[in-house]
C-alpha cells in the first residue's frame, strides 16, 4: 500500500494531552494515524503522520 506522510512538530510547551487531542482530531477529520513520535531533550516532539493515499479510478473507455 502507498501512503503519503505528514511531519509536524510540536514544541516544549504543547502538553501530552494537548498534543493528543491534536492528533486525534487529525486523524478523525482527515484520515491520519500516528506512524511515528521522536522526543527530544529540548522537550520538542517530532511527530511523522500517514494515511493511505487514495487510488483514482481509471476512466472507462469505450469505442
Amino acid at each position: 500500500m502507498d501512503y503519503e506522510y505528514a511531519p509536524l512538530r510540536l514544541p516544549s510547551h504543547v502538553d501530552r494531552l494537548t498534543a493528543a487531542a491534536q492528533l486525534a482530531i487529525a486523524a478523525e477529520f482527515s484520515g491520519w494515524e500516528l506512524a511515528k513520535v521522536q522526543l527530544f531533550a529540548d522537550g520538542t516532539r517530532k511527530v511523522m503522520l500517514r494515511r493511505r493515499v487514495q487510488a483514482t479510478p481509471q476512466p472507462h473507455l469505450t469505442y
